[in-house]
């Protein structure tokens, strides 16, 4: 990449379609998510209506309070107001997480494919680490200025090892030579666009490489082909594109799960659209 010290946050992103590492936790605010994780993945699955795992990989803002209080820290949101804009909304949130010594890998693609929002540019994925993210855990890896080009082609795997919820991958080549490591240490977080080529490896280090993702909008985005569904972060909605729910009030309440296995039911027609396999993911 070219020098950046002259640079805005948000001439950076426009430039290579990410930004990092960028300080906005804590330790102390890192150890309590990572306590809050912690018990959550305690909790069995037969008291809920899906797999903890599944619950954590998708939309996990509806019913996860400390999910939803990270995504509306006044710290991250100045930062993401700088790309986005003073009206801001959580579209949705999941973890990424790899066992240490294991084989699951992301393959290079592009977030914004399958997603039903187009080629919107009214996007912006945040990445938190909560833990230590380096090439040796399996960091993501970015293409400067792959986010310039529209959506490419993809295809899907569905393979095991693939994090992915339909094993999806470019059906282009990539030059990895050109790639940028994301390495991050806990409470850092990395920026990135949906149309950016991105992809990250298996986890060889002895520790568990924890991201928590946040997908944010404007609410000028419009998602096709199903009602959309966000919290308000910041500011205001007064587009009418999007079905506007509250903050979860507790982990795993009921109520919220009723609404969480609507929505989420609405997501899997868009998200695995035309899709030959099973994804591990949506079941």
């Amino acid at each position: 990449m070219n020098d950046t010290s002259s640079l805005n946050l948000a001439e950076q992103y426009d430039r290579d379609g990410f930004v990092f590492p960028l300080d906005v936790f804590n330790q102390t605010a890192v150890d309590d998510m990572r306590a809050e994780l912690a018990s959550v993945e305690k909790q069995p699955d037969a008291d809920l209506p899906l797999k903890v795992s599944q619950l954590l990989r998708t939309n996990c803002h509806f019913v996860l309070p400390f999910v939803t209080k990270a995504a509306c820290s006044a710290n991250l949101l100045d930062k993401v107001e700088e790309v986005l804009g003073p009206d801001i909304l959580i579209y949705s949130a999941e973890f990424f997480i790899k066992e240490p010594q294991t084989e699951k890998i992301v393959t290079w693609h592009q977030d914004l494919t399958y997603w039903g929002l187009g080629e919107t540019d009214d996007e912006l994925t945040a990445w938190i680490a909560l833990s230590d993210v380096t090439v040796e855990s399996g960091c993501m890896r970015f293409v400067p200025g792959s986010h310039k080009q529209r959506i490419v082609p993809h295809q899907d795997t569905f393979d095991e090892n693939n994090l992915l919820s339909r094993g999806q991958e470019v059906a282009v080549d990539v030059d990895e030579n050109e790639a940028v490591n994301i390495e991050l240490k806990p409470g850092q977080v990395s920026f990135h666009h949906g149309r950016m080529f991105h992809a990250s490896g298996p986890n060889k280090s002895n520790h568990r490489r924890i991201g928590l993702v946040i997908r944010y909008v404007t609410p000028h985005v419009r998602q096709s082909g199903a009602g959309g569904y966000a919290i308000v972060a910041r500011g205001e909605d007064k587009t009418g594109n999007w079905n506007h729910m509250p903050r979860p009030i507790a982990n795993f309440d009921a109520k919220d799960l009723e609404a969480y296995q609507r929505i989420r039911d609405e997501h899997v027609k868009v998200l695995m659209k035309n899709a030959e396999g099973t994804s591990t993911v949506y079941g």
